[in-house]
């Protein structure tokens, strides 16, 4: 693994969810030309050399920092001026952060920390400007016109130390706070001239267009109320609000706007389509706190900041003993009811995809109608998933996310015995490439972590799903995958722990989440549980899996009958269904697999599974009642 210091520069368009609602095919011409015209030119007059397009993003590098700064100055400039001959509402302006770090080089890409901070750094910009960090404007402040404003040290999301982050005063800026110094104070040695690479988009927004526009959407989060008045109450709020923001932002789904630019609506009224209109915002999250004796009320809502329509409201009333455990518990419950591909942001873009005509959809809309037909967990739907979410990454190669839930449908559709080996390779290539073009995605890891487990290495995918769960440890859906793999690594009792969690955390959890519940539970012998989980389901909705559990459990807890009209279900559906079979299944540790054999014997399953079936096996488990030719 090569590394290197080099520095990053990311940048964001602003309002774009707004700018492609109000005129996707204009501003999908007037964002063509801005790259060809404006970008292209300007970044190889300052020595720099675009070296990867990947969907809506560019990626380029530089020679020089200095360059780097330069050239950034010099696209803000021309970008101003493009802007002067457009309607307000057309404008195109853009946010850019600049860091210096180390990078991880990996072919024509670069991961870690050094892209991270500067994808964070574009967030804290102001619309139109360039916000870098301290180690920039050292390298550049004796080299340089420009004035830095210092912005003080900025906690960022899933970096462990603050960052120290400037506000480069551009012509006609001023500093905010004119008292304050400027970087000036220190004198730093020479470094060594770094290569910039350029990342246009940041970790979550890319706007190049190259061949499609993907539409994700915008959420801002507004400092909850305080109306308590007191200190306690206020620090609450903020601790509250600040965690809605950083769980949101650990979807990948959206984009969440950064708290400075949502600060300016504190202790003011707030009508939500301006809100939407000045951030680019299409959703707003408002909420309260109120403290009376020793209770405390707190209250959520999700607005759609174009029609000023509630898509949704709760209220939570609790004793006031702790705090910070109550701001733990509601950021989560909120982030996980907004986030995720049974959240209410997502199912808004559904209903909005469902309007238009099949062949106006962009690739998000696709991804978002294979997400819901996913949902379904029935075979026919799952097939429909697989051509939506495949159409989606062919007009975008670059969207993880369907990707994400291209991995998932294709594997969906092997619990369903359809074409295993085949839907089992074309599963474990969307994950690695959903890995691939975006490491900071948890889901990604994770849903690569069920490929590696079914291979049966299990050091890889916890691994992987440690990662995951690193990435975003309050995401119900990251949990929910870990939860599948989780059992597979020997803890089947924490695992079922983790579940109980999970349905905390989202308490109308969807419907295929309980297919992941119900082996959980299963392997960890709460059967009880396992027939509760099963219950959110239909027979449509079951693999064989989920057949030879329900049997399973049945017969476990003395429940003769019903566990005999399940066996016959299940085999008339699957005829080829039988224990050596199914416990040689990729994906059983050792004391699943004496569970499984355990519960289906119990119930009547036939045992021995016919030869060609464990021929493909190096070493198949064999039961020693099969183990002679003539029980087969």
């Amino acid at each position: 693994m090569d590394r290197k210091l080099s520095a990053i520069l990311a940048a964001d368009v602003v309002g774009y969810s707004a700018l492609m609602e109000r005129d996707e095919a204009g501003t999908f011409e007037r964002l063509r030309a801005g790259r060809k015209e404006l970008f292209e030119p300007d970044i190889a007059r300052h020595h720099g050399q675009i070296f990867k397009l990947m969907g809506d993003g560019m990626l380029a590098e530089f020679g020089s920092v200095v360059d780097a700064v330069e050239c950034a100055v010099s696209l803000q400039r021309g970008l101003a001026e493009r802007n002067a001959a457009v309607p307000e509402d057309q404008r195109i302006r853009v946010r850019i952060g600049i860091n210096l770090g180390e990078v991880i080089v990996e072919g024509e890409d670069r991961y870690g920390e050094g892209v991270n901070v500067a994808a964070r750094l574009q967030q804290l910009a102001d619309p139109g400007g360039i916000c870098v960090s301290g180690k920039v404007a050292r390298e550049v402040e004796k080299k340089l016109a420009f004035g830095f404003e210092p912005m003080g040290e900025q906690k960022v999301k899933n970096i462990a130390e603050p960052v120290q982050a400037f506000r480069v005063l551009l012509e006609g800026q001023a500093p905010r706070q004119p008292g304050r110094s400027s970087p000036s104070r220190w004198v730093w040695a020479a470094a060594a001239v770094p290569v910039l690479i350029l990342v246009l988009a940041g970790t979550v927004w890319q706007f190049w267009p190259t061949a499609t526009v993907s539409g994700k959407p915008s959420v801002a989060v507004l400092p909850f109320d305080n109306y308590g008045g007191d200190e306690a109450t206020g620090r609450l709020a903020d601790g509250l609000t600040e965690d809605i923001i950083t769980d949101l932002a650990g979807f990948p789904e959206f984009h969440v706007i950064a708290r400075n630019s949502t600060e300016q609506y504190r202790d003011k009224p707030a009508v939500p389509s301006e809100v939407g209109k000045a951030l680019g915002a299409g959703f707003v999250v408002e909420g309260s706190i109120q403290r009376q004796s020793d209770r405390v009320r707190i209250t959520a809502q999700l607005i759609d900041a174009k029609t000023g329509k509630h898509l949704w409201t709760q209220r939570w009333d609790r004793p006031d003993e702790n705090l910070f455990a109550i701001q733990i518990e509601i950021s989560e419950q909120i982030s996980n009811r907004l986030g995720g591909g049974a959240g209410l942001v997502q199912e808004a873009g559904r209903i909005t995809a469902h309007r238009k005509p099949p062949e106006n959809l962009n690739a998000y809309e696709l991804y978002l109608l294979g997400t819901e037909k996913l949902e379904q967990v029935n075979q026919a739907d799952v097939e429909e998933a697989v051509r939506l979410l495949t159409r989606a990454v062919e007009l975008d190669p670059g969207l993880a996310r369907a990707w994400v839930e291209l991995s998932h449908s294709h594997g969906v559709l092997i619990g369903f015995g359809v074409e295993a080996d085949k839907n089992r390779a074309l599963s474990a290539e969307a994950a690695e490439r959903a890995v691939q073009l975006d490491p900071s995605d948890a889901e990604a890891h994770a849903v690569y972590a069920m490929i590696l487990g079914d291979r049966g290495e299990f050091e890889r995918a916890k691994a992987e799903f440690d990662t995951a769960l690193r990435l975003a440890p309050g995401q119900f859906e990251v949990l929910t995958f870990y939860i599948d793999g989780a059992s597979t690594f020997g803890e089947p009792e924490r695992t079922a722990e983790l579940v109980d969690k999970a349905v905390s955390l989202n308490p109308g959890f969807p419907m295929w989440s309980a297919r992941i519940f119900t082996h959980a539970y299963f392997m960890a012998g709460r059967y009880e549980d396992a027939l509760r989980m099963l219950d959110r389901l239909t027979p449509e909705n079951y693999g064989r899996k989920h057949w030879v559990m329900r049997s399973g459990a049945l017969a476990a807890l003395g429940r003769t009958e019903e566990a005999k009209v399940s066996v016959t279900d299940a085999l008339r559906r699957f005829p080829n269904l039988t224990v050596e079979g199914f416990v040689n299944i990729p994906g059983f540790n050792e004391a699943e697999r004496q569970r499984l054999i355990e519960t289906m014997q119990l119930v009547g399953f036939p045992d021995c599974a016919k030869a060609e079936e464990l021929t493909t096996l190096k070493k198949p488990l064999r039961l020693p009642e099969c183990a002679s030719p003539q029980s087969r």
